[in-house]
């Protein structure tokens, strides 16, 4: 199912929230939303088995059973790997059954039209890296990513599901670089199930632009004369190699790469560092390491 903008016309909203032992991080992100007038319908509860999340969780479902909440479901997701529920992130399969997870549950409300909030401030840190990444993949302009901060309390003091309201609670925006603004990435990201392949697809397109650019740098900046010295040096030649392979004094040999300096200088929207040879050998030995192996 694509996810474009046609299918956010229902007025809906959800609210994906990690969780560690801190149920009031849920809690009091909810409300605050639905102080702001959001017309959040369904919270989805991510956690794992770590020790105290069940109490928390046992907690946030009072708090919906016991009508705080009309109206709006209450969802629990695991994270799970392979392997089965995780209770911390030691691997990295436990790291990939978070994105999973994650990208599961903001994927599904995203195919169901509803407008969706990320609030990453409870649970591990590592939780709030993959929520945003999830967030970049999956988000659309009208989706948000909160960091939520209120005032006075810390680990430790009494726990309050409900703060009053002269006690100040923040719902801090995280900026996302969202690929819904991308159109033809969005919808090619929108229909792949597992994040796994967006990573690998994402990779292969940077990798295949960043090769475009190269050659166009080499193709259409460079004489042909240029291109030879580049891609000898590249292949670690100094310039008393290069001048005997191609017949030319070293003279002109540094002469052709002084000039091939300054057009990469521009190339790469002058740099505050020097552009040298470490730095043209930096950035095309791969790609005449890639281009002669296609050979």
């Amino acid at each position: 199912m694509r996810m474009g903008n046609a299918a956010r016309n229902d007025g809906t909203e959800a609210l994906v929230a990690t969780l560690g032992v801190e149920p009031q991080v849920v809690t009091i992100t909810l409300d605050a939303l639905l102080k702001q007038g959001r017309g959040v319908r369904e919270v989805t509860v991510v956690y794992t088995e770590a020790p105290g999340v069940a109490q928390a969780l046992a907690a946030i479902a009072g708090e919906f059973s016991g009508g705080t909440y009309p109206g709006i479901t209450l969802r629990q997701t695991p994270v799970v790997s392979p392997k089965g529920p995780v209770a911390d992130f030691r691997t990295e399969e436990d790291l990939r059954g978070l994105l999973c997870t994650l990208y599961g549950v903001v994927r599904r409300a995203r195919q169901r039209g509803s407008i969706v909030h990320l609030c990453i401030s409870g649970g591990r840190k590592v939780m709030g890296i993959m929520g945003m990444v999830v967030a970049q993949l999956l988000f659309g302009p009208e989706d948000h990513v909160w960091h939520l901060l209120t005032e006075g309390w810390h680990p430790g003091v009494e726990r309050r599901l409900h703060l009053p309201p002269e006690e100040k609670v923040w719902l801090v925006p995280v900026p996302v670089l969202r690929w819904g603004e991308a159109g033809t990435l969005m919808r090619t990201v929108a229909e792949l199930d597992d994040p796994a392949e967006v990573v690998a697809w994402y990779e292969r397109l940077n990798r295949n632009a960043r090769t475009k650019r190269q050659e166009e740098f080499i193709r259409r900046w460079l004489s042909r004369a240029e291109r030879e010295v580049v891609q000898l040096a590249c292949r670690g030649l100094d310039n008393g190699a290069i001048a005997r392979a191609l017949s030319k004094s070293e003279q002109t040999v540094a002469n052709q790469l002084r000039s091939v300096y300054e057009k990469l200088r521009e190339w790469l929207g002058h740099p505050p560092h020097n552009v040298d040879r470490n730095v043209l050998i930096a950035e095309f030995a791969p790609y005449f390491s890639l281009t002669e192996a296609e050979r």
